[in-house]
């Protein structure tokens, strides 16, 4: 069973910052699929378990761009 989770991050503007994105949040244990949307600020993740979003946030601002919580 899966868990998908919608976040709003903020400062995306172009797919080179959905493609930073999605590599660092990809990283994170548990993660199986990551797409970011810089049109709309989204980033919807599926993972196997309820992620921390503490380590959402850090993968995210790992990437240059802030988390601002769940859409």
């Amino acid at each position: 069973m899966s868990t998908v989770t919608t976040y709003k991050v903020t400062g995306m503007t172009c797919g080179h910052c959905e493609s930073a994105v999605v590599e660092e949040v990809s990283a994170i244990e548990g993660v199986t699929s990551v797409k970011a949307t810089a049109s709309s600020g989204e980033v919807t993740v599926t993972s196997a378990a309820e992620l921390d979003e503490g380590t959402v946030r850090a993968a995210v601002d790992e990437a240059g761009y802030e988390l601002a919580g769940r859409a």
